[in-house]
């Protein structure tokens, strides 16, 4: 394969994303995974944030030529409310991960015990001796079931919707972005840098809510609210809103 860079550098790897950590956005999958096939590169698809929506058949459409990728990280701890730490890295070909990890460590792992060694998870780990972060999920999993999974998400994607709706015809609100997460700005846009950050901080001082901001380059910090509790209601973004107009109003 020829040089595909000005430097002559051979790409090897294309890293697309499934739900950006800040915008929550969404590369287009098929697109990338076209170029790939053409220049026989491995397509990687990180959906950390938007590997979740798979469970849902309303919102799967998102990740559309995710099925195309050599491997994809996903965390059922962020969207699917799994406790941290639960992490997941999934690859095409079987046995690739053990191949290029296990130590095959003889202390550890002696290969002429009495019962089947393929139940030994030590050298299917990267952790090796830690303790089994996906058997979290799989209690989940069993107790939720795929459809309780389909509706917790559901629901998460509803009340963005609804957040996004009821910010849309404030005046004093500016919508950034909607993807999974709903980003927005408040107030006088010659002073977007500094309020949120005050407005946070006085949130945090008189103990009412907790609310992310990120900065947009070096110029704007704006409001960035990820829906990922399922015990939250439209009423507690109404308060929200509620709240940040209060605590902002005299800034």
């Amino acid at each position: 394969m020829q040089p595909l860079s000005p430097q002559g550098q051979t790409p090897f790897c294309v890293v697309a994303t499934a739900g950006s950590t800040v915008f929550g956005a969404f590369d287009p999958l098929h697109d990338i995974a076209d170029i790939c096939e053409i220049h026989r590169l491995w397509m990687h698809v990180d959906a950390a944030w938007g590997g979740g929506l798979l469970l849902s058949r309303k919102h799967s459409y998102k990740l559309s030529g995710i099925e195309r990728a050599d491997s994809v990280t996903w965390n059922p701890h962020k969207l699917m409310g799994v406790p941290l730490q639960c992490s997941a890295l999934l690859t095409r070909e079987k046995g690739l991960l053990g191949a290029c990890n296990q130590m095959q460590a003889e202390y550890l792992f002696q290969p002429d015990k009495v019962y089947n060694i393929n139940f030994d998870t030590g050298d299917k780990t990267i952790q090796c001796g830690r303790h089994v972060d996906v058997f979290k999920l799989w209690l989940m999993w069993k107790a939720k079931g795929t459809y309780g999974f389909e509706v917790q998400i559901d629901r998460y994607m509803e009340l963005a919707k609804y957040f996004y709706k009821v910010l849309k015809k404030k005046d004093n609100f500016k919508l950034v972005e909607q993807y999974v997460f709903v980003n927005f700005l408040f107030n006088d846009i010659c002073i977007y840098t500094q309020i949120a950050p005050k407005i946070k901080a006085q949130m945090i001082v008189e103990g009412t809510v907790m609310l992310s901001y990120q900065p947009c380059g070096d110029k704007v910090n704006f409001f960035r609210m990820v829906f990922s509790n399922p015990a939250t209601r439209q009423t507690d973004v109404d308060y929200l809103i509620d709240e940040i107009q209060r605590l902002g109003k005299d800034l």
